[in-house]
């Protein structure tokens, strides 16, 4: 989150618009990976997580494989307003949009379930979720 905006991922190769994510290396906390991730992903640095929102398994199939995995959603908020994206994964486009523009063009409903989450959290309602 920065501005009040929501940081999603367009995949223009794929027609999906995502939440960053990812896989957790060895050695590694759910928290590390997370913020590792969107900084690959997106190529934004100086984010902080302030709120764990949970997690969830999913179940679904890939090619000819079912896969089950556990996801972990955290609020992030990016703290340096000077941060701009670089040099991120070729395959996304990091776009910052309103929660409502997040919720409409996220692709799959088990991530707005989680941008919803992340709105109605008390760490963003109460205004302590700001860019410094």
């Amino acid at each position: 989150m920065h501005a009040d905006q929501v940081l999603v991922l367009q995949r223009p190769h794929r027609g999906e618009v995502r939440l960053p994510k990812g896989h957790i290396e060895i050695g590694e906390s759910a928290a590390e990976a997370a913020v590792r991730e969107v900084t690959e992903e997106s190529g934004y640095s100086g984010l902080e997580i302030v709120a764990d929102l949970g997690e969830q398994v999913v179940e679904f199939d890939l090619r000819e494989n079912h896969m089950v995995r556990c996801e972990h959603y955290f609020l992030m908020v990016l703290r340096d307003i000077t941060a701009t994206a670089h040099s991120g994964e070729d395959q996304y486009v990091p776009v910052w949009c309103s929660w409502q523009e997040a919720l409409s063009s996220l692709t799959f409903e088990f991530e707005r379930i989680w941008v919803r989450r992340a709105w109605q959290h008390p760490a963003r309602a109460r205004g302590g979720v700001r860019s410094t």
